[in-house]
Parts: C-alpha cells; structure tokens; sequence
C-alpha cells in the first residue's frame, strides 16, 4: 500500500492525479515549478491557473522543493509537459528513495532522441527505478477526473508485479485501471493520439461534417497502428484503451487541447497566435514532428501526419492539407 506520493508536475493533469490520490487517503505531494500555483495549492486548496473550478483535497500539499516533495515517497508520479520530462526527472532521479516506484503520466515523444517516456526515463533515473516504471494512459480528460466523472485507463510495464501495485495506488470507484505489458502500445498510443488530434480539429474548424470526422479518426488509427506494429507493439493495445480510446476522446472532446488547436487552424489562426493564447501545452505540435521523423526512420507511411506537420511547420493550408489526403491515390483499405 502506498505510504506517501509525490506528483511531479502541478498542470491539470498532475494535480488531478494528485488530488486523486489524497482523496484516497495517500499523504501526497505535489511538486511545482511555479511558487503561485503551490500556494494556491496550499492555501486556497485550488489550482485556478491549471485547473480552475475543481476544490482539492484539504490534505493536497505543494512545493517548489524537489527534494521535500520526494522525502519519504514510495510512490512518485512523473506528469510534466514531455519536452521537459528530461530535465525535471535527471533532476528528481537525485532524490529517489530507495525502492520508489516511479509512475509516467506524461504522454510524448521527444524530439531529438525520438523517444517515447519510457526511453526518457530509462536515460534519467536508477536502473533499479527505470526497471520497474509503469506509464499510465487512456482516454482521461483532467477536469473529469477532478469531477469524479468515471473513468478507465491502462498502467503498462515491463514488471508485472509493479503493474498491479501502481494500479492498486490509483483504482478508485470512479478510475478504473487496467494493467498491461505493453509499454511500447500504450506509449505510442498516447502520444501519436495527439497529433491525430489536431486534423481532427481542423476537419472542424474548416466546417465538415461527422462524415470527414470519422474517416479522419479511423484513418488516424490505421496510421497509429502502422506505427506501433512496426515498432513492436500490439496491435490490441492500440484498439483499446490506450489507442482509440484516447483517440477518440482527443479527437472529439471539447475539452482537448490538441483538437482546439487544430480548430483554429482551420478557421484560419496562425499556430503562434493560438499558442501565444494557451496557458496549458498542446503535446500534438511538437509531437508532430518527432512523430514524423520516427515514421520517416521505420519507413511508416503516415500521410495524416504528414499533413499536419506540413501544417504547423511549412505553411501549408489547412484546406489544401484535406485536400491532398482526400486525393491520394486510390488503394485497397486494408494493406
């Protein structure tokens, strides 16, 4: 049983994850990088900058102290933004207790190592911690699980029996939790899901209808499980909840960072504008380009992705992009 956790990363993510978990009874930490949102943390037991409207848990505690938060913990919750996942866990890997196992929420792939977390991880902490990490993803909207609103997601590792006891940590009434070996699917799933995301959204923003919706999201998939198959994972991960269960919930949530992106794309919006707008990061924008450049690596063709990299980065139209996925060379469906 956990005694004592440390949530790295005080986004809206990390903090409903943390409130998750004092509301169960575990003395938890949360780790902040910013001093105001640990004392909003601490004093007013609300995150208004991150993750305004949910009440937190009285017993919730904040620091800008990496070595306070992660005094005593046994279990410690790795949730910053993932182009940073690096630098933050090299920093905390110092601080570990013996033993602690470390729990990934943050869902990426970097861009100059095309690693997914678990590769991350494995280059920053002790080899004794990296053996037995867990990567929980799934279709999890921060706010929902701050509202109790139930919801299932899969906690994947290598170790079995570190599997069972993350999912013992976070299994709730209202957050089910699936374990599975698959790192690889439940990594790629959670990060690829995003750049997905972002057409889906376009597709939105440019006034289509539910027609181009589900042919974008479905194709998506296809794409995604090209990925993951050539890299090793299992195609059933990638029809579960890791794959198009997130899939599906980015895609479509209002609640999506990525999709709102590619919303406003398709209205026309530049991606400094609507960036230079958002408090929270969109995972997709960066994602798009190591995804690209992993595709590009495996020999994957990937024409979704494609798209949306040339979006973000080339300049080309949000119109012109759905355009040229439509008038690709006919092919049979499956192959």
């Amino acid at each position: 049983m956990t005694a004592r956790a440390a949530v790295i990363g005080a986004g809206s993510w990390g903090t409903a994850l943390a409130n998750l978990l004092a509301d169960k009874g575990t003395e938890t930490v949360v780790w902040s990088y910013e001093q105001d949102v640990a004392d909003d943390i601490n004093q007013a037991h609300a995150n208004r900058k991150y993750l305004d409207g949910i009440e937190l848990h009285p017993s919730l505690r904040a620091t800008p102290d990496m070595a306070a938060a992660l005094r005593g913990a046994d279990l410690v919750v790795s949730v910053s933004p993932s182009h940073v996942v690096r630098q933050v866990m090299a920093q905390a890997a110092e601080h570990l207790e013996p033993g602690a196992l470390v729990v990934s929420a943050s869902k990426g792939i970097e861009n100059e190592s095309l690693k997914t977390m678990d590769g991350v991880l494995a280059d920053v902490l002790p080899p004794s911690a990296s053996r037995t990490a867990c990567f929980l993803s799934g279709p999890s909207f921060a706010r929902e699980v701050g509202l109790r609103y139930p919801t299932a997601v899969t906690m994947a590792s290598d170790d079995a029996e570190a599997a069972v006891r993350a999912q013992a940590a976070f299994q709730t009434p209202y957050f089910r939790v699936y374990t599975s070996a698959d790192v690889r699917g439940v990594e790629l799933g959670g990060s690829v899901k995003n750049v997905i995301a972002i057409a889906a959204g376009v597709v939105e923003g440019l006034g289509y209808g539910f027609n181009t919706q589900a042919a974008l999201i479905t194709r998506g998939l296809a794409e995604i499980m090209r990925l993951g198959t050539a890299l090793g994972a299992d195609p059933r991960t990638l029809a579960g909840l890791a794959g198009i269960g997130d899939l599906i919930l980015t895609s479509m949530g209002g609640l999506s960072r990525n999709r709102t992106v590619g919303v406003e794309l398709g209205k026309g919006r530049s991606l400094d504008e609507i960036l230079g707008g958002m408090v929270m990061v969109a995972e997709g924008v960066r994602t798009a380009r190591s995804t690209r450049d992993l595709a590009r690596r495996t020999g994957v063709e990937m024409p979704i992705v494609d798209a949306v990299y040339a979006l973000l980065f080339e300049g080309l139209s949000a119109r012109d992009a759905i355009e040229q996925l439509m008038m690709r060379e006919p092919k049979p469906e499956q192959g």
